[in-house]
């Protein structure tokens, strides 16, 4: 069983989890945990919330951002924990720059398009409409190297069900 690396990002449409889950999993690895909403710029976040999609020349800079900020973390010390979409295997590919998979880790926290649809439903103030959710799920490029989760289940559960990928046994008796 490898090491757990020193980044992980979870990844997936808005909905899916990603902010909840990486907040229960950086508090128990006692790292630092980042959301990439935080990164995007008011002008992208008012055009989310107009109902229209980034385009790829929006998230450039924002991907920067946010491959700056894996740096400088790493630069500290710490383990991390970012919670962002990274839909695209090229988005990826920014924010990994040249770590290996023992750096940083892609975890695509995946479920039904009913279940995230409803999660979204349920949500408060968040700037992501409901109306985004399929151009999402068309941008979603699959790859090898992603480490699949289900987001059936509480958000202990899924954060256990991440955590089993490095520390066998972890979760169990919970």
């Amino acid at each position: 069983m490898e090491e757990l690396p020193q980044t992980l990002v979870m990844m997936g449409v808005s909905g899916a989890g990603k902010t909840e889950v990486g907040r229960e999993v950086a508090q128990r690895l006692e790292a630092v945990f980042d959301d990439a909403d935080d990164f995007h710029t008011d002008e992208a976040r008012e055009k989310m919330r107009s109902g229209q999609g980034l385009t790829d020349e929006d998230r450039w800079p924002w991907l920067e951002r946010l491959r700056s900020r894996i740096e400088a973390v790493r630069a500290a010390g710490r383990r991390h924990v970012l919670a962002c979409s990274a839909l695209k295997a090229v988005y990826r590919d920014v924010l990994r720059g040249g770590d290996g998979e023992e750096h940083l880790v892609f975890v695509l926290l995946e479920g039904s398009r009913e279940l995230i649809s409803q999660r979204m439903g349920a949500r408060q103030g968040h700037y992501m409409p409901l109306s985004l959710l399929d151009s999402q799920l068309a941008l979603l490029e699959e790859t090898p190297d992603l480490v699949r989760v289900t987001i059936e289940g509480s958000v202990p559960e899924i954060a256990d069900l991440i955590l089993m990928h490095w520390t066998p046994g972890q979760g169990e008796g919970r």
